[in-house]
């Protein structure tokens, strides 16, 4: 196991160009642990100098990164892979302290995240070109897929490890460098971990640099930087914008997953019980803080009573408290003005007419003054336009909508600005298909719930939900280009 991985460890230099050094600012910014709201470790608050020398180290070291044969390319990712497992339970203690994740939570996160690695050390030998003939005499066509150069990582807080993984351990591998911006929520799991595992491998200095430090301060110097070639950004769909718009202004590639608000079909044939434990799973897990969680429950009526009836009691039979505790099931929102945001949806959408079955408060946590920790909550008798439906909630709330028939469904389910993930549950598979096929969405899944994601699939959201692919080869299309050399190998004539 490597020395310094748990939430007591230092965690207070910035690794840039192969080493620890101090932000140029001195300052910190304090990590809380949002079970006991209380702060557990501090990261350095970066600032524009200390992003300036990473990129400069990054673009130096990428120029002869990708000189290194494919084998050794893959050789450092499975190292880098068998850092990750054999330090997998200090792993999730580090994300239970910073984000709140359950372990049930933790123990995914790792293995998403390997799956994205086990992926990421296909790529250096997928990294063809083609030949081909050519309209004038004597020439041949080569075309070469070169790595881009430097890929901006921007991670979110709610999966940092394995959001992290699918574009840190992909661009590494097809001889790109990296500078790794994680959420100012999970520094360590999304950022400085990375650091310390990839410090156990043979990677060159410069080829990972991780910046910590607040958005407002640095993140649109990480964004905009004249040296990044692609941005890859997972977040909301309003900063998203932003970034996007910030790294065009240098042509940097844009690869962007953002926002959703997936729909769960159950149509009136469906197994009810395989479509409530894809529910309670597709709503509850990790808080439903989940950018492909179930946002609104789509139900047919000849169904609706009993599933809300019984999606109530599987919210009420879970576990709400500390992420430190073994039995819990839902843990802690990320932070206060999340928690509140939730509740307010919550408290607005009964207001305008929905039946609060269950949840709808917080839950006391022993020794915490004022607890992040929300009960499953279930709203029926909502409409599509009501908050907690038409708003991205991000936490553990199921409002149930009701319809009478598949094209209303379908019209409920496109009713959105996003276009993520989404599920649809039906007796009959050629309906199930059918409605998947008319859902207006990236990912559909069918008898399924929507928190899906397989490294070797690619994944992409539509219309608010993002731009670009992530995944496979469809990741290693933003992160590469190709490059066409044509051999004029006998004497042409020109016009002129």
């Amino acid at each position: 196991m490597t020395d310094g991985l748990s939430i007591d460890s230092d965690w207070n230099t910035l690794y840039i160009d192969g080493e620890w050094t101090e932000s140029r600012s001195g300052d910190t910014v304090t990590v809380e642990d949002p079970s006991m709201r209380k702060s557990v470790a501090e990261v350095p608050a970066g600032v524009e100098a200390d992003v300036d020398v990473a990129y400069d180290a990054a673009a130096e070291a990428q120029k002869e990164w990708e000189k290194q044969p494919p084998a050794h390319r893959q050789k450092v990712i499975q190292q880098f892979l068998q850092q990750v497992q054999e330090n997998s339970e200090q792993i999730v203690d580090l994300l239970t302290h910073e984000v709140g994740g359950t372990r049930l939570m933790g123990e995914t996160s790792v293995h998403i995240a390997s799956d994205h690695a086990n992926e990421a050390i296909t790529l250096p030998r997928r990294m063809k070109g083609e030949h081909a003939e050519s309209n004038i005499p004597g020439k041949e066509n080569l075309a070469q897929r070169k790595p881009k150069g430097v890929i901006t990582v921007i991670s979110p807080w709610n999966f940092p490890l394995n959001l992290s993984m699918r574009a840190v351990a992909p661009a590494i591998a097809a001889g790109n460098s990296v500078v790794l911006k994680p959420s100012t929520n999970s520094p360590i799991t999304g950022g400085l971990l990375f650091g310390k595992l990839f410090e156990e491998t043979d990677l060159p200095g410069g080829v990972l640099n991780v910046i910590t430090g607040l958005g407002s301060e640095i993140g649109d110097r990480v964004a905009g930087h004249p040296k990044s070639d692609v941005v890859s950004f997972t977040g909301s769909t309003e900063v998203g914008q932003r970034v996007a718009g910030i790294a065009g202004e240098n042509l940097a590639v844009p690869a962007m997953e953002l926002g959703g608000n997936n729909a769960f079909i159950v149509a009136n044939d469906a197994d009810l019980d395989r479509a409530i434990d894809a529910a309670t799973f597709g709503s509850f897990v990790h808080q439903g803080q989940v950018c492909i969680s179930i946002n609104r429950h789509v139900i047919h009526e000849d169904i609706y009573d009993e599933y809300v009836d019984r999606l109530v009691q599987r919210a009420e039979s879970l576990t709400p408290g500390s992420a430190h505790e073994e039995e819990t099931d839902v843990g802690p929102i990320i932070d206060e003005p999340q928690r509140d945001e939730m509740l307010e949806y919550v408290e607005e959408t009964v207001e305008a007419g929905a039946t609060l079955e269950t949840g709808g408060r917080t839950v006391s946590v022993d020794g915490v003054e004022d607890s992040l920790v929300v009960a499953p909550t279930v709203l029926s008798d909502a409409t599509n336009e009501m908050a907690a439906a038409c708003n991205e909630h991000f936490g553990p709330i199921a409002p149930v909508i009701p319809f009478s028939d598949v094209g209303e469904a379908i019209e409920i389910a496109n009713a959105t600005e996003y276009g993520l993930s989404g599920a649809v549950h039906a007796g009959d598979l050629e309906v199930a298909k059918d409605i998947a096929d008319r859902m207006q969405t990236g990912n559909v899944h069918i008898n399924d719930q929507p928190i899906n994601d397989e490294a070797h699939i690619p994944f992409s959201g539509t219309s608010a939900s993002g731009m670009g692919t992530y995944n496979s080869t469809g990741f290693l299309e933003e992160i590469t280009e190709t490059k066409w050399i044509s051999i004029q190998h006998e004497p042409r004539e020109y016009p002129l």
